[in-house]
């Protein structure tokens, strides 16, 4: 690969957001799945396994940070449910079953969407608080405003 693209990804990912982290993981979970079939395809054991562990290894990434502590009901359902992805693959690869890869994609794909709509909520609550809290800033400086004025108008009337 070319030194330039590798030093723009390497770059890409320092900076990213940890939610955009996660996407670009999905994204690369999905990719090394749909490789491992077509190497299952063309009968190449050797890219096949190795995309697959790649996958493995990104899903393995995902329980690993899971937050037990924040949401345990949530964290333990998604480590089942990566776990099961795991056993999925592992079975792939020593069967050379195309099945099993298609029905993980299925799953990684529809919580991708999910992670995805979950983050663009985020974000949109994120947003209309910060636009709250600065209308209320300038409610607060149009209120002193007029307290300024109405002090003027009391000078005024004194005169």
């Amino acid at each position: 690969m070319n030194q330039y693209v590798k030093q723009y990804q390497q770059a890409s990912i320092e900076t990213a957001s940890r939610e955009q982290i996660l996407i670009m993981l999905y994204d690369g979970a999905i990719q090394f799945l749909n490789k491992a079939k077509i190497a299952m395809q063309n009968k190449n054991i050797e890219e096949q396994n190795n995309n697959l562990i790649a996958a493995q290894n990104i899903i393995q990434e995902f329980i690993n940070s899971l937050d037990h502590e924040i949401a345990p009901q949530l964290a333990q359902n998604l480590q089942s449910l990566y776990e099961y992805f795991l056993r999925r693959l592992i079975f792939a690869n020593i069967k050379r079953k195309i099945e099993p890869i298609d029905e993980v994609l299925k799953y990684l794909k529809s919580l991708k969407m999910t992670w995805e709509k979950a983050i663009r909520m985020a974000q949109a609550e994120a947003e209309s608080k910060e636009t709250v809290a600065s209308n209320g800033d300038d409610y607060y400086d149009s209120v002193s405003d007029n307290d300024d004025d109405d002090e003027e108008d009391d000078e005024d009337d004194e005169e």
